[in-house]
């Protein structure tokens, strides 16, 4: 359960191993994101996005639930349907800042999530530092001297952690959206919010193109007409089925589909159905991100989001949290609920057992004995920004692989051969390409 007290309680891992289709050079391990993410699941769905791939002929992909998530147990259990609604968890699970909330709310959060979750040692056991340990567990249980890694979104980040701490261990690695170790909570959240008002703009304008387009015809006006569109819902929520939407859930609706350009037209008909009062479809692209079923139940991803967070990251003051809000919704109007933004800024992790911060900001910095690696990066990519990427790839010394498009994450999903072929290439042979490489877009 603690890597720093070995003798004591123990904690189960749940992992799959998806024999290579041809002859197997090894396990390589995968993860697809999160924090928070399921593993096998996500394991599962790149399986199939690179069935084609030499990486399934060559390699058995082996995932796993991180710690506190899925399978693996003790799981990370803090909602309460009675007293919560579905909007709280959406927004934990996008990793935004989160709705108000007072001293009394944020104990009894910390005691639901302690009861629910294992107790408290399981709960303070739950972040990065502590997956990339179980991560060298499997690699010695898989009787492996070294490990290739190919990490996605919050999987960058788990990898840099794993590189940083067993440098010696890493046979290959790819990282495919990536998180920018130089950055703090803070700012990577700005970061995020700056990318994402970008890309509901870029939505937003394409919407302006309909004659019945919800936000108007003049792209210029897209926001303000948004946020009069939406503000509203924060008191007044409207229908959608046997639930309801808020303001929380309307937002996380439209920022589930900006990660794609595909999913713009869900977003603009969602819109149109806030218009009529409906709040369906915006409901079924929320609970989409986070794998639950739109009354809540399938999923553990956002409450195990939070938890790894609030032992990744620093705990926040009050006038810190106002700052924040306030830096976000300058950067990213859309996103601003139009509520007062210093009520209940406390933060959510304030009550929670452990201290926080004990992922460290910078990390990653100056390793040595590190294999040469790969990080992967879009240039339209709104939650991980093409900035994140070349930081990543500056920090390890690794090779950057420039994608040109939209889009969040793209080796495992079988659609763009240029990558495909640089990923393959690096991973079975050891063979990089020459410079830093730019894909087209498929």
């Amino acid at each position: 359960m603690d890597y720093a007290s070995p003798e004591g309680d123990t904690a189960s891992v749940a992992l799959v191993r998806i024999p290579a289709r041809g002859e197997s050079q090894g396990p390589l391990l995968f993860n697809p994101g999160g924090p928070g993410g399921a593993g096998l699941l996500g394991t599962m769905a790149a399986y199939f996005g690179l069935s084609e791939s030499p990486i399934t002929e060559r390699f058995d992909l082996v995932g796993f639930d991180p710690r506190g998530v899925g399978a693996t147990q003790p799981a990370v259990d803090c909602w309460d349907p009675e007293t919560e609604t579905l909007g709280d968890e959406v927004f934990e699970s996008l990793g935004t800042i989160v709705p108000p909330l007072t001293e009394e709310e944020t104990r009894a959060l910390a005691d639901r999530c302690i009861d629910g979750s294992g107790g408290a040692q399981a709960l303070e056991n739950v972040g990065t530092r502590t997956t990339a340990n179980d991560m060298d567990v499997l690699r010695e249980v898989l009787g492996e001297e070294q490990i290739a890694f190919l990490g996605q979104s919050y999987g960058t980040r788990l990898g840099t952690i794993y590189a940083e701490q067993f440098p010696d261990r890493v046979r290959a690695m790819v990282l495919d959206g990536a998180f920018d170790p130089t950055l703090s909570y803070q700012e990577r959240l700005l970061t995020s919010y700056r990318d994402f008002q970008a890309a509901f703009e870029a939505m937003a304008a394409s919407c302006t193109m309909q004659p019945d387009c919800p936000l108007g015809s003049d792209p210029a006006g897209t926001t303000a007409a948004f946020q009069d569109l939406l503000q509203p819902l924060a008191e007044e929520p409207i229908p959608a089925g046997e639930a309801e939407v808020d303001f929380a859930l309307a937002w996380g609706g439209v920022v589930t589909g900006l990660y794609s350009p595909a999913s713009w037209p869900t977003v603009i008909d969602g819109l149109r159905g806030v218009q009529r009062g409906d709040g369906t479809l915006l409901l079924e692209l929320a609970t989409a991100l986070d794998g639950s079923s739109p009354d809540g139940v399938g999923s553990n991803q956002s409450e195990a989001l939070m938890a790894i967070n609030c032992a990744d990251e620093p705990r926040l003051t009050s006038d810190e949290l106002v700052q924040l809000r306030d830096a976000a919704f300058e950067v990213a109007p859309f996103a601003d609920p139009g509520t007062d933004r210093a009520e209940g800024a406390r933060d959510h992790c304030a009550d929670f057992p452990g201290e926080g911060g004990e992922l460290g900001t910078p990390h990653g910095v100056d390793i040595e004995g590190l294999v040469p690696t790969v990080v992967v990066s879009i240039t339209g990519d709104p939650t991980t920004p093409h900035a994140n990427g070349i930081a990543l790839a500056e920090t390890l010394g690794s090779t950057l692989v420039t994608v040109e498009g939209e889009g969040h994450t793209v080796v495992a999903l079988g659609t763009n051969p240029c990558v495909d072929e640089i990923a393959s290439r690096y991973l079975i042979e050891g063979v990089l390409p020459e410079g830093d490489p730019t894909c087209p877009s498929s």
